[in-house]
């Protein structure tokens, strides 16, 4: 027998169940009162199991309901531009896009002020839906000057990303982020099947390709499945 402290076992055992993918996000664990008895241990001990847990992220309690495994949210490096294509496969799971717009459209005050065109100029433009196993985590709407990437509208966004296309393209040089918390208008959340009073991670990006200004996005997340992390060497 293991001589561990039997709150450690306990939270060995839930904690197993959910790395082995036994009890899936959205399931409800056992009662305080089912682990102390399973276990012959006070409730009390058993809620230490269940509160180290839900610190780590990997249970939610919810009052009157009980506690639940945690749908883990996605997470993109804020410093660095990498394809979502690929955080999501090696995160273990499938990718998949709809295109939701891909045309010409012409510059107004905002999109000409970030790329740095007259009013009027015409601009290429993309909206398309990212989704990690059938759910959405991002919409991104992104304008790209033609005179750096002229062939951007001829490729077939279901089999690439932009953000891959243009890196091929266009070697990127510099980027600018901007990050906020908006309450998401009935569109976004309707594409990205949110309410509309649950906050939105809004990222703001701006790319450069030596020193030319190449493309402006933005980018949508459901701000209670996905999360932007930073880290810095020293």
């Amino acid at each position: 027998m293991s001589q561990s402290p039997r709150y450690l076992q306990i939270k060995q055992y839930l904690k197993q169940h959910i790395q082995s993918r036994t009890w899936t996000p959205g399931f409800r664990i056992p009662t305080e009162i089912a682990l102390s008895e399973q276990f012959g241990v006070s409730r009390m001990t058993a809620n230490k199991a269940i509160k180290e847990l839900v610190a780590e992220g990997l249970l939610q309690r919810s009052p009157r309901r009980g506690t639940f495994v945690c749908h883990k949210k996605a997470e993109s490096p804020l410093m660095t531009i990498s394809n979502i294509a690929t955080e999501v496969t090696e995160r273990g799971h499938h990718y998949s896009s709809k295109v939701i717009n891909q045309k010409t459209v012409t510059a107004n005050d905002d999109t000409a002020l970030k790329l740095g065109v007259r009013h009027g100029t015409p601009l290429f433009f993309t909206q398309i839906v990212h989704y990690q196993d059938q759910a959405p985590i991002q919409l991104e709407e992104r304008w790209v000057n033609p005179d750096f990437a002229p062939e951007y509208l001829a490729q077939d966004f279901t089999e690439l990303t932009p953000n891959e296309y243009l890196v091929q393209t266009c070697p990127l040089s510099d980027i600018e982020h901007t990050v906020e918390a908006i309450l998401p208008s009935k569109r976004i959340s309707t594409l990205l099947q949110m309410h509309e009073s649950t906050p939105c991670l809004l990222l703001n990006r701006r790319t450069w390709s030596n020193k030319n200004l190449i493309s402006t996005a933005l980018l949508y997340h459901p701000g209670d499945k996905y999360k932007l992390s930073s880290r810095n060497q020293v």
